[in-house]
């Protein structure tokens, strides 16, 4: 069977809605497609499309095999698109989404990340392993005054994993005997080589470059998205899915000084083109589906 979208899946329920109450009248009752097993279907499904998305970009990037590894051509560019970068760079790519994402940076600042602004450590006294990344550069501080950020590991989501990333940077940049000075992103060389220069980092158009054929990778028109995607999609991870109060994501945004522009946050929380996470006649549905369990109480309740 052929797979299809989420919007085709909304299509398809919002048809057979439509010619049931055609043939019966205005009279809804027994409409299979408004049953309770259908409303938790779709929402449930819902879900499985962003977690897959999310997830098959990550899966893609890490355990990218290289296959092509003659010298690059327009003939070969234009005979194979998906080898335009191999697996070097799709890990540096993975990371700077990662770090963009979870520390709520835009992305001039990712491209400016030095080998000096980061740390690895282990918390006493479990042990746990983290990453202090402070950065001498905010837009938000443009006098100083910066906080640093601590990055923990996530091992029951390893594509959310920040440690396991910075982790594998470090050794691949290591085993390709890149020097650990200077800029921390450097410039693509070809295919799948950076630059040697310590001073030369990627610049933001061949990033962007970058990120939509990775899109293409996987299968998503790239064209809505842009550099300010991932501090959008951050700032709802951490409010939709790790449930933070809005005062703690402006706190670690570092947006919340004097609490002088309180519509920041929101003009990330909502944008044109987020996918739907609930139909409009569920919103006060007493049957509805669950949200998905509370990681600490376990609670599947709407308002968890």
């Amino acid at each position: 069977m052929t797979h299809v979208t989420y919007a085709t899946a909304q299509k398809m329920r919002a048809a057979i809605s439509h010619k049931y109450g055609r043939d019966h009248g205005r009279h809804f009752r027994g409409n299979p497609s408004l049953s309770v097993t259908v409303s938790q279907y779709m929402i449930s499904l819902g879900r499985r499309k962003v977690h897959a998305g999310e997830v098959e970009l990550y899966e893609h990037n890490i355990n990218f095999i290289d296959n092509d590894l003659g010298p690059t051509s327009k003939k070969r560019k234009a005979q194979a698109p998906q080898n335009w970068a191999g697996s070097t760079t799709r890990l540096m790519l993975q990371l700077m989404f990662n770090t963009a994402m979870l520390v709520l940076l835009r992305f001039e600042e990712v491209l400016r990340i030095t080998w000096n602004d980061v740390q690895f450590e282990h918390c006493q006294p479990q042990h746990v392993r983290r990453v202090r990344l402070m950065l001498p550069f905010r837009k938000t501080h443009q006098y100083g005054g910066i906080v640093p950020f601590y990055l923990y590991e996530n091992r029951e989501k390893p594509w959310m994993c920040p440690v396991r990333l910075w982790a594998a940077w470090w050794w691949c940049c290591r085993e390709l005997n890149i020097d650990m000075n200077g800029y921390m992103f450097r410039k693509k060389m070809g295919r799948d080589g950076v630059s040697a220069s310590p001073h030369d980092a990627m610049t933001a158009d061949s990033f962007l470059e970058c990120f939509r054929n990775n899109l293409l990778d996987i299968g998503i028109d790239p064209r809505p998205y842009g550099t300010h995607s991932f501090h959008c999609g951050g700032c709802q991870y951490l409010a939709m899915v790790l449930r933070w109060p809005l005062c703690q994501i402006c706190t670690w945004g570092g947006w919340a000084e004097n609490f002088d522009n309180p519509g920041t946050i929101f003009k990330y929380l909502l944008s044109w083109n987020d996918a739907p996470l609930l139909q409009r006649e569920d919103y006060f549905n007493p049957d509805r589906a669950g949200s998905d369990p509370c990681t600490n109480c376990g609670c599947t309740c709407s308002c968890a």
